[in-house]
């Protein structure tokens, strides 16, 4: 193991979206700097990979929403393919084997409830609100199929169960995120379009320019800030810089030691947020078989609930995206990759035909278990603080700046977010550098 010391103008720990940005508009400065990744690979909460026919899918962060004007030119500066993605004009709501009509009673009051709650949003909220949970505003409606709805629509749109998050929090995401109509909609919504050669594969091609500069496997287990400048350890040795930015997100630096410590704001803000848990599946098929019959694109009431996605390229295979939220999502971890298959697959046959059983290649992810990132798709309140509201704070703390996309000011919990948060502490510490100061990595 090498365990020489490095030196360095900035260090960025995380190569994730936000960190591999900061990188790069630094890099283009003339400003040296040293992304380091606890990982084996880049890309945070992005994750792309290629399936048995050749085509590429991601298992993280993947859509490009209405007015992610950033994520879109990042795309288009890296080489990729934006591409809308095939959607019906409103998903199927599907309860066992019947699909609940858009005029029934339980979705009547499903609706009624989403536009209380938006409308409720954009209002002053009670302070007892941020003790009362959504689960609790959801037991006031009568109908059992309107609260399992809203319940699966909560768990996929913040991967949290609803008793983990308080009416407020719920309330002012809506409310920063421009709406639940946009949150929850496909086209001209939050998951518009897509990466025909995977989201994650930008973070591999931001990392791959930056070449050795960027430094995989090596965990930071310290920041101490000196009178001089900023020491980091690390599991390959000591890191020497100016500055650092650190752009993993706030419950996961609790494993890093700082010195002198941080503030109480910083400290109650790591210890009073959460990591969304999330399970994400994609099955990918010869061609998108099920258009023949219908739209693929559903919220399954089951064992356990599922919402899919048809997110298949324009030209090639067929691909099917599943998300599983909250605590249904954890219970998945009590099965193998085979049985996990199967009880996903199995609950749309009716839907979507037998040949959905039989895929070329299947690819999964559950993000609670990844100990580096800690789960997806963000960073939650616990019920009862303050902590952890977007946009989450980022004021420097001495030479420690912070990015991240839960710090962005538009958009946080996206890519786009991930963005602008790498921009922003880039331009930050770029201001505290002089090209006289500079020393190179070695």
């Amino acid at each position: 193991m090498n365990t020489e010391s490095q030196q360095t103008t900035v260090a960025i720990v995380g190569a994730g979206i936000s960190g591999l940005i900061a990188a790069r508009d630094l890099e283009q400065q003339g400003i040296d700097i040293l992304v380091l990744e606890a990982a084996d690979r880049v890309g945070g909460r992005t994750l792309a990979e290629t399936s048995a026919l050749g085509s590429r899918l991601d298992l993280g962060g993947q859509w490009i929403g209405k007015g992610h004007h950033r994520f879109e030119q990042l795309v288009d500066e890296l080489g990729a393919t934006r591409f809308q993605m095939h959607t019906p004009k409103a998903p199927a709501i599907i309860d066992g084997t019947q699909a609940v009509p858009p005029n029934s009673p339980p979705m009547l009051a499903a609706n009624a409830a989403l536009a209380a709650a938006e409308l409720l949003s954009r209002l002053p909220v009670p302070r007892r609100w941020n003790t009362a949970t959504v689960q609790s505003w959801l037991n006031r409606i009568p109908s059992n199929r309107a609260r399992r709805l809203l319940g699966v629509l909560v768990e996929t749109t913040s991967c949290a169960a609803p008793e983990q998050l308080s009416v407020q929090a719920f309330l002012e995401l809506v409310r920063y995120q421009g709406g639940l109509r946009t949150m929850m909609k496909t086209r001209g919504g939050a998951q518009d379009s897509l990466v025909a050669e995977g989201a994650g594969t930008l973070a591999e091609r931001l990392a791959a320019a930056l070449g050795a500069r960027v430094r995989t496997s090596c965990r930071v287990t310290a920041i101490r800030q000196t009178a001089d400048g900023v020491e980091l350890d690390t599991s390959t040795g000591v890191v020497a810089a100016q500055r650092v930015i650190v752009s993993v997100p706030p419950p996961m630096t609790k494993s890093i030691t700082f010195e002198p410590p941080l503030p109480p704001e910083r400290i109650t803000l790591q210890r009073n947020t959460f990591m969304g848990t999330v399970y994400k599946a994609i099955a990918v098929y010869d061609a998108p078989f099920w258009r023949a019959r219908g739209d693929a694109e559903c919220v399954l009431f089951g064992e356990p609930n599922v919402t899919v996605f048809d997110t298949s390229p324009p030209v090639g295979p067929g691909h099917l995206c599943m998300l599983v939220g909250g605590p249904a999502a954890r219970a998945l971890d009590d099965l193998d990759a085979d049985s996990r298959r199967a009880l996903l697959l199995r609950q749309l046959v009716q839907h979507l035909g037998d040949d959905v059983e039989r895929p070329a290649s299947w690819h999964e992810k559950s993000w609670h278990r990844d100990v580096f990132a800690g789960g997806g798709y963000s960073v939650l309140p616990v019920p009862g603080t303050r902590d952890g509201f977007y946009p989450v704070a980022s004021t420097p703390t001495g030479r420690i700046h912070w990015a991240g996309t839960e710090t962005a000011t538009e958009h946080a919990g996206y890519i786009e977010g991930a963005i602008e948060a790498g921009n922003r502490a880039a331009h930050e510490v770029a201001k505290t550098i002089t090209h006289g100061s500079q020393t190179k990595a070695h």
